[in-house]
């Protein structure tokens, strides 16, 4: 699937391909408001992170879900250091 990211690093939205699948992805269902994390998802070596309010996922450059403990408020805490 073709979507549009958010790369701080680089300051600009960019389209990537990726399969959001059970192997690569971590769901969450638990929020209070829009800007909670849904879903975290490995891709090359990189991280997204994307959130309720179905804003572009932010990627994160040589950082895993492993990296964070598949954590959501870990996820949170690291897209704000990038915000």
């Amino acid at each position: 699937m073709e979507i549009a990211v958010y790369n701080p690093q680089k300051g600009r939205l960019e389209t990537i391909e990726v399969e959001f699948t059970n192997d690569n992805t971590t769901w969450f269902s638990q929020y209070k408001n829009d800007v909670n994390i849904s879903m975290i998802t490995d891709f090359n070596g990189d991280i997204l992170i994307s959130d309720f309010a179905f804003a572009y996922p932010f990627r994160i450059y040589n950082t895993s879900r492993a990296d964070i403990g598949y954590d959501q408020k870990k996820a949170e805490q690291l897209r704000r250091r990038y915000e």
